[in-house]
């Protein structure tokens, strides 16, 4: 069951990976609702090597994974790869719950269109890849 795990949560993120890729190198589809609005303003703007810098980020916990579920051989030791994948399902958790302005289940700024999706794909999301990767990790051997 580990393995059907890790598999699903590789698929996602490096599907969210390409999609931050496609971005960084001027994809615009999906951009709008990909950044919190305050007042009717983007909150930020990402640059594209931000951009990048995320999508990088992504591929590599997605390798984390596929090393812990057993997708991919390594010779790296099961525990640094543990403590890893322990980190990142906290760091997918953390972010599904937010920062309690702008992003996560407990934001304040509500209606927005990032609002709205983050409330129901983008946090709920995270918090599934946060759980799965928990229990990628717990069954690492």
């Amino acid at each position: 069951m580990p393995v059907i795990v890790a598999l699903c949560v590789v698929v996602i993120i490096g599907a969210v990976a390409v999609l931050h890729l496609y971005w960084a190198f001027g994809g615009t589809t999906a951009k709008a609702l990909s950044v919190p609005e305050v007042e009717g303003r983007r909150a930020f703007s990402p640059s594209k090597s931000g951009t990048f810098a995320v999508a990088v980020a992504l591929l590599f916990a997605a390798t984390i994974v596929a090393i812990a579920g057993h997708l991919i051989p390594s010779y790296l030791p099961v525990a640094p790869v543990r403590v890893l994948a322990f980190g990142l399902a906290i760091t997918f958790a953390g972010r599904a719950i937010g920062d309690f302005r702008l992003v996560g289940l407990f934001k304040r700024v509500r209606g927005t269109g990032f609002a709205k999706l983050d409330t129901w794909i983008y946090a709920p999301l995270c918090l599934g890849l946060g759980v799965a990767i928990f229990f990628v990790a717990y069954n690492a051997t």
